[in-house]
């Protein structure tokens, strides 16, 4: 468990599945990031089985106000990197919390865990071009634009797109660190 001021970030645990599909049936949510909003609770119980559930570095977002899960947020496997020392940072915030900053808040802890307790030596992340709130909390964590992937992903309803490649060293982590 990782606590910041607003938030508590924590294993996903089964009994979190009405909290998931609350914002996961949001129909912007998930569109930002190529999947397609949840319809039935069923449906978010099977997803949260097969990319939540037993993942060391995958954590609820828990707002420390209302108890209640608002998002995701983890480190997973590169796919366009085969590099053991390097996790890609995803994640989804309910549209209702848009705009206040947590994903900001929450991706700080995130990247220090994976710099400082997985020992990473990078960490990317993509985002669609037109995905402007997410390119904004890749910009102020510091990631470097590394470039565009040309039609790099259909989504779940066959519209193909390009993908903004970003990525964060340990050593210019560490550099914004001693700075602050």
């Amino acid at each position: 468990m990782i606590e910041t001021k607003r938030l508590i970030l924590r294993q996903i645990v089964a009994s979190d599945a009405e909290d998931i599909f609350a914002y996961s049936r949001g129909p912007n949510t998930g569109l930002n990031a190529s999947w397609k909003p949840h319809e039935t609770l069923r449906e978010t119980r099977r997803i949260m089985q097969e990319v939540f559930l037993g993942q060391g570095s995958v954590f609820g977002i828990v707002l420390k106000e209302t108890n209640v899960l608002i998002g995701n947020i983890g480190l997973i496997g590169d796919e366009m990197r085969e590099n053991d020392s390097v996790r890609m940072l995803g994640y989804a915030l309910g549209e209702d919390f848009w705009g206040h900053g947590f994903m900001t808040e929450a991706a700080k802890v995130v990247i220090g865990f994976g710099f400082e307790t997985m020992q990473l030596d990078l960490i990317s992340a993509t985002c669609y071009p037109f995905n402007v709130r997410s390119r904004r909390v890749l910009e102020k964590l510091g990631f470097h634009y590394e470039g565009t992937l040309a039609l790099a992903e259909k989504r779940y309803d066959g519209k193909v797109f390009d993908k903004d490649c970003y990525s964060l060293a340990k050593t210019a982590y560490s550099e914004n660190k001693q700075g602050s």
